[in-house]
């Protein structure tokens, strides 16, 4: 889940973004990451499959616009139901989900990530 210049902060408006980090990590397990690199889809939310869903071939799935506390349920209860890899994407969240960009140089500087 990204919290970071655009994400979770003010510049997204009408959402309560500690509301929706408390909800989904009641439910599911979070890891905050900071800027994921696109800003014009915030709030970001990145499901990444469990070790289950891994082994059955599924992938990162991005989420983008994650601005109405109805995206945020429908998120909880496909990560609770097995979520990338075991459950379907459900349709709702189809809407949502988007293919993200190359990470860019100087995000890739700022985390530390190798360019090889």
């Amino acid at each position: 889940m990204c919290r970071d210049c655009c994400c979770g902060s003010t510049k997204v408006t009408g959402v309560d973004h500690a509301g929706q980090t408390a909800r989904l990590r009641a439910e599911v397990p979070v890891r905050i990451s900071a800027c994921l690199d696109v800003c014009e889809q915030a709030n970001v939310i990145v499901v990444q499959p469990s070790a289950a869903g891994r082994a059955a071939g599924g992938r990162p799935v991005w989420l983008g616009l994650v601005n109405d506390p109805h995206a945020t349920e429908d998120i909880t209860d496909w990560v609770r139901a097995g979520g990338p890899g075991i459950a379907p994407l459900p349709e709702i969240l189809d809407l949502y989900a988007f293919t993200p960009p190359r990470l860019s140089a100087a995000t890739r500087d700022r985390r530390g990530v190798s360019r090889r």
